[in-house]
């Protein structure tokens, strides 16, 4: 297939140093590639790919000092797909939601992947609005607040197999937590668990500007330099050996996070996880296998001797099995499949295809000039979503849903 990815202006792809959303879409674009298709990356200009690259800024926009608003440079990059549509089978967007209008035409042959958070009251309306636009979950329990949303699947992250050696006897002897220091991760939960556990706790993670004033005034009191030392944030070379030395990986959350990258990071290292129950946790961590999950601090101190015990090459092998770069692009390809056989009528149309109903039915539009059938009508004035759903070749009825959850 000719894939274009179209990825976020934030970081580059792969990110140099923190970045969850840049980073899959170079995972995904690699195994495509090594899977056989055409592919073509919107990216920023830094960024290192096999695919063909389409620099649509010199560099990733938070490393430049002149970027105020990160907007206009998104609003130009969908300009320059928009170029380029007719060059691709399929669109795959990374960029939330901004895409929709501009591309609502195309809608049967674009996919959007949602990253980030979606129970805001904000994002309600919007997705009503445009419930044409297939999109993707990274987790079931993302796309609960948008129940009428037009979900076509769930494709959980991957990772290539060889990107992290797993350390089945690891020295370190420390906790681990890896990620953003901001309130809703909880860093505060990881010191006193470990704390209370009486183990060192090393935490590698960024603090963006937002966050400045709470790492400043919660968060770097309560570390001293030795049981809780704070190393900044790392690249991706430097994670096998952060996570895989240590004894295990906390992620003590505290709202609903969407995946959770870094969790399996630390499996694919042979790293238990000590999560809390919350967000994707549940799908991603399998209790008692791969890590522990539980619900208060005072339960995460009691579960540490257990998750300590947990059998490193296990948790290898399950990553290996659920979440290795191959399957997600398997899965993806599936659904890029499944959205290009639909035949669909561009939004832009479906006016004329209700004037021409009231004057006189289907026949007027069977002449029209797009030679589009009468099911092609019948499926373009259908509720949104329904005849992608229903057309759907992994359509689940045993559950009522018409989506497929690719694990």
């Amino acid at each position: 297939m000719r894939i274009a990815q179209i990825a976020p202006l934030f970081e580059s792809v792969p990110p140099r140093l923190y970045g969850g959303t840049e980073r899959v879409v170079s995972y995904l674009t690699e195994e495509l590639i090594r899977q056989g298709h055409q592919v073509t990356l919107f990216a920023s200009g830094d960024s290192i790919t096999s695919a063909e690259l389409v620099p649509c800024t010199p560099r990733a926009l938070r490393l430049d000092p002149d970027v105020r608003d990160p907007i206009p440079h998104h609003t130009l990059m969908l300009d320059k797909v928009r170029e380029r549509a007719d060059d691709f089978d399929i669109l795959h967007f990374h960029v939330d939601y901004l895409h929709f209008p501009l591309f609502r035409s195309e809608a049967g042959r674009t996919v959007t992947t949602l990253h980030g958070r979606q129970d805001l009251v904000d994002h309600m309306p919007f997705y009503r609005r445009f419930s044409d636009m297939p999109l993707i979950s990274i987790s079931n329990v993302q796309r609960a607040p948008l129940p009428g949303a037009n979900f076509v699947g769930t494709v959980y992250h991957g990772l290539p197999l060889d990107l992290h050696k797993p350390s089945l006897a690891p020295t370190g002897g420390y906790l681990a937590f890896l990620g953003r220091i901001s309130p809703e991760k909880r860093p505060d939960r990881a010191i006193a668990i470990a704390r209370a556990a009486g183990l060192p706790l090393k935490i590698a993670a960024k603090v963006d500007k937002v966050d400045e004033a709470y790492f400043q005034e919660v968060i770097a009191p309560l570390m001293n330099g030795t049981e809780i030392e704070f190393v900044g944030e790392i690249n991706e070379s430097a994670k096998t050996e952060f996570l895989g030395q240590a004894a295990g990986l906390l992620f003590p959350i505290d709202w609903p996070e969407p995946f959770g990258l870094v969790m399996i990071e630390a499996m694919a290292c042979g790293t238990p996880i000590l999560a809390f129950r919350c967000g994707s946790v549940p799908e991603i961590v399998e209790d008692k296998l791969t890590g522990r999950i539980v619900s208060s601090v005072d339960e995460a101190v009691q579960a540490i001797p257990e998750l300590l015990a947990l059998d490193r090459k296990a948790i290898r092998t399950r990553f290996e099995e659920r979440f290795s770069s191959r399957r997600m692009a398997s899965d993806y390809v599936k659904i890029y499949h499944t959205i290009t056989r639909k035949p669909t009528v561009p939004h832009m149309q479906l006016s004329a295809v209700a004037a021409l109903s009231a004057k006189g039915g289907a026949r007027g539009f069977e002449a029209s000039p797009t030679g589009a059938r009468r099911d092609v009508l019948e499926q373009a004035i259908m509720p949104a979503g329904e005849g992608l759903q229903n057309g759907s070749a992994s359509a689940s009825k045993q559950n009522g849903s018409a989506e497929r959850t690719f694990s």
